[in-house]
C-alpha cells in the first residue's frame, strides 16, 4: 500500500492560477509561490466584503489517541465530497509546525487519498509564515532587552518581564533559561524562557486578526511586562508594533493551495489547540466564506478543546456562525477510550466499543451545547468489522440523537465521504435550527473569569469543579479588577483526557480541574488558563519522527508522514 508521502508525490496538480481562476480570482490577485501554492493579495480580499457568506462547517473529533482518529484527513475528504455532489467548496486548515513533524504527531496535510497538496512543502517551511512569526515574536524580545540597556525608560521591572521568545521546535532545555549572561555588554541577567511558535500570543494575534491594521493595533495592546508598581507595559510603548507588522505583512496573506482532487484550500495560521486556540485564521476563513458556498474547516483535537475554543474564542471575534459540526471517531480510538491497549485493537471487541462510545457521546453533547446540528463520520479501518460499525450506527441513532456515515475517504477519496457530504449539506440547508436557537456561546462575555473557567470545567469538561492556589486566584481576581474581564477563556490542558490526566480516557466525571497559571492575552483578547502538567514548549519523544526522515539518493524527503 503506498504511504502518504507517495500519495501526494504521484499526484497530477493544477496551476495553482487556475485554481484561484475557479474561485473567480483574477491572475494579478495570487502571488504564486512556485507552480503549486500562492497567496492572495489585500487589495482583492477587501473587495469581496459585500460579497453574502457561505455555510461554515467546523470539523471536530472524540479525545485523540495513539490509534488515529484522521481529523484532518475527514475535512478534506469532506470537502472533496462536496464538490463531488455539486457544491462550490473550500477547505482552511492550519498550517503544520515543525516540532510535531520531527516529533511524534506527524505533519497535518491529510492523508491517504485525502490529502491538501503539496505535501512535502505544507508540512516544511510552506511560504514561511511560521519564521515571520517566530522572527516578529522575537523582534519584540530583543526590543524589551534592549530598553532595559539603554536606562529603562518605561521602568520595566525585569522580575516582571512576561514576554518569552519562542522557537518552532519541540525543545525542552529551552523551558526555562537564564539569559544576558557574560557581562555587562551583554545586559542584564534574568530569568527567561521559550515557548513553541504555535503557543506564541504574535501567532493568536495573526489568526485573529481582520487585516493589516487589525493586526498592528493588536499587536501594540500586547502586554509585555510591569513596572514595580506593577502598571502594564505594552508592546506599543517600546514602539514594536510597526516593525513587527512590517515581517507579517506578507505572511497574513492566505495561502492558497489545493486537494488531490483540485478542491481549493487555505492553509494558514497553526496554533495549537491543547495550549492555544486551535484554530486557522479569520482571513482565511472569512475570505473563504465570500469565495466558496460551503467552506469546511477544522478545529485541533477534540470538542473539550478546539471546538469549544472555536466556538467561544474564533466564532465570538470574527462574527462567525458555524452551520453544523461533523465529529470524527474510528472504531479504534473507542476500543481504546473503552480500555484495550494500542497492541490489541485488531479484533472485534464490541464491549470495547460500547464502553468507548462514552467519549463519543460527551464530546456530541459539547456540541450541540452550542446549538450546532451534529453528524459523526466514522473514519474506517481496514480491520473494522460491521458489527462494531453497526453498533456505533444503532448507538449514535438511539443513544444521542445523531447519525453516523461510515466514510472510506483515506481509501477512496471524495467518493468514501460521499454520504457524509450530503447529509451535512441537510444539516446545514435545514430552515430549523438545533432546538429552535442557533448557535450560542457558552458563556456571555459579562461573566466573571473565574465563572467561566468553572463553567468550562463542568460543561464541556465534565468536571465538579476547579481549584486553584490563592496566588491564582489573586491574578483572576487582579485581572478582573483591572477591566480584562470581558475577555474568553483559552484552556491549556493535555488533549487526551476530559480531565488533565492524560491517562483517564473514555467521559470522567466528578474530576476537579487545577489551574496552575494564568496568562493575559491581551492582543489576541484572550485569557490562557493553564491546567495540569501541560507545557507550552513541547519536548521531542524518545524515538523522534527526525531520526527517520531523509534524503534519498535522488534527493527526495523519506519519511515524512
Amino acid at each position: 500500500m503506498a504511504t502518504d508521502l507517495e500519495i501526494a508525490r504521484a499526484a497530477r496538480l493544477k496551476p495553482i492560477g487556475e485554481v484561484a481562476a475557479g474561485l473567480g480570482v483574477p491572475e494579478d490577485a495570487i502571488h504564486p509561490y512556485g507552480r503549486s501554492i500562492a497567496k492572495l493579495g489585500f487589495p482583492f480580499i477587501e473587495g469581496l466584503r459585500d460579497r453574502p457568506d457561505g455555510k461554515l462547517i467546523l470539523v471536530t473529533a472524540i479525545s485523540p489517541t495513539p490509534a488515529g482518529e484522521g481529523k484532518t484527513t475527514t475535512t478534506v475528504g469532506l470537502g472533496d465530497a462536496l464538490t463531488r455532489i455539486g457544491r462550490k467548496a473550500m477547505i482552511c486548515l492550519r498550517e503544520p509546525s515543525l516540532g510535531p513533524c520531527f516529533g511524534m504527531k506527524g505533519g497535518a496535510a491529510g492523508g491517504g487519498y485525502a490529502q491538501v497538496v503539496p505535501m512535502e512543502q505544507i508540512n516544511l517551511h510552506f511560504t514561511g509564515d511560521f519564521h515571520a512569526i517566530t522572527s516578529a515574536n522575537n523582534l519584540l524580545a530583543a526590543l524589551i532587552d534592549n530598553h532595559v540597556y539603554w536606562g529603562n525608560e518605561l521602568g520595566i521591572d525585569p522580575r516582571r518581564i512576561a514576554w518569552r521568545r519562542v522557537l518552532d521546535m519541540n525543545d525542552r532545555a529551552l523551558r526555562e533559561i537564564v539569559s544576558s549572561l557574560g557581562g555587562v555588554a551583554n545586559g542584564y541577567p534574568r530569568e527567561d524562557g521559550f515557548d513553541i511558535t504555535v503557543a506564541s500570543e504574535v501567532m493568536a494575534v495573526f489568526c485573529l486578526a481582520r487585516d493589516l491594521a487589525d493586526l498592528e493595533e493588536r499587536l501594540g495592546a500586547i502586554i509585555v511586562g510591569y513596572t514595580r508598581d506593577k502598571a502594564p507595559i505594552t508592546a506599543a510603548a517600546l514602539k514594536a508594533a510597526g516593525a513587527m507588522t512590517v515581517l507579517l505583512k506578507d505572511a497574513l496573506q492566505p495561502n492558497l493551495v489545493q486537494s488531490l482532487e483540485g478542491t481549493p484550500a487555505f492553509v494558514h495560521g497553526g496554533p495549537f489547540a491543547n495550549i492555544a486556540h486551535g484554530c486557522n485564521s479569520v482571513v482565511a476563513t472569512r475570505t473563504a466564506l465570500k469565495l466558496a458556498d460551503y467552506v469546511v474547516t477544522e478545529a485541533g483535537f477534540g470538542a473539550d478543546l478546539g471546538a469549544e475554543k472555536f466556538f467561544d474564542i474564533k466564532c465570538r471575534k470574527a462574527g462567525l456562525n458555524p452551520c453544523a459540526a461533523v465529529v470524527v471517531a474510528t472504531v479504534r480510538a473507542l476500543k481504546m477510550h473503552g480500555g484495550v491497549a494500542k497492541d490489541h485493537l485488531g479484533p472485534e471487541n464490541l464491549e470495547a466499543v460500547r464502553k468507548g462510545l462514552s467519549n463519543l457521546g460527551r464530546h456530541l453533547h459539547n456540541v450541540r451545547r452550542f446549538g450546532v446540528p451534529a453528524v459523526v463520520a466514522i473514519n474506517r479501518f481496514g480491520t473494522d468489522t460491521e458489527a462494531e460499525l453497526r453498533l456505533i450506527q444503532d448507538a449514535c441513532r438511539t443513544q444521542f440523537g445523531v447519525e453516523a456515515v461510515v466514510c472510506s475517504h483515506w481509501a477512496d477519496g471524495s467518493r468514501g465521504a460521499q454520504e457524509l457530504a450530503e447529509r451535512v449539506v441537510e444539516l446545514a440547508e435545514a430552515s430549523r435550527p438545533l432546538d429552535g436557537r442557533g448557535f450560542q456561546p457558552l458563556y456571555a462575555d459579562e461573566l466573571p473569569l473565574w465563572d467561566k473557567m468553572r463553567l468550562i470545567a463542568t460543561e464541556i469538561y465534565g468536571a465538579s469543579d476547579i481549584i486553584a492556589d490563592q496566588a491564582v486566584r489573586n491574578q483572576f481576581r487582579d485581572l478582573q479588577g483591572a477591566g480584562f474581564g470581558h475577555l474568553p477563556i483559552c484552556v491549556a490542558k493535555t488533549q487526551y483526557s476530559f480531565s488533565t490526566d492524560p491517562n483517564l480516557r473514555g467521559a470522567p466525571t466528578g474530576h476537579v480541574v487545577p489551574i496552575r497559571e494564568v496568562r493575559l492575552r491581551a492582543g489576541a483578547g484572550f485569557l490562557v488558563v493553564i491546567c495540569g502538567e501541560i507545557m507550552t514548549m513541547p519536548g521531542l519523544p524518545r524515538t523522534p519522527s527526525a531520526e527517520h526522515i531523509r534524503l534519498d539518493s535522488a534527493g527526495e524527503i523519506e519519511g515524512l508522514s
